[in-house]
């Protein structure tokens, strides 16, 4: 999509126009961003690292979430 390189406030920006919800390892994003004021939801992937190997337990926990996270909000899977 070409969006290498975009900050993470203007990366929300761009995807709430094309996603429901934003799938990310940065468990700061949280913080730096008001993610109430975007129409998509967070759901933040807490694993030792971001490898397949540390995030693939995770999967099934996502998938469990996404049928109830809201926009606006933030679901924080792991750890």
């Amino acid at each position: 999509m070409r969006w290498a390189g975009t900050q993470n406030g203007d990366l929300l920006g761009l995807a709430e126009g094309q996603f429901d919800v934003f799938l990310t390892v940065d468990r700061n994003l949280s913080f730096q961003q008001d993610v109430s004021r975007f129409k998509i939801a967070v759901v933040v992937m807490e694993a030792k690292g971001n490898r397949y190997s540390d995030l693939q337990p995770l999967v099934a926990d996502v998938l469990m979430v996404l049928h109830d996270v809201a926009a606006g909000h933030v679901v924080r899977v792991g750890r």
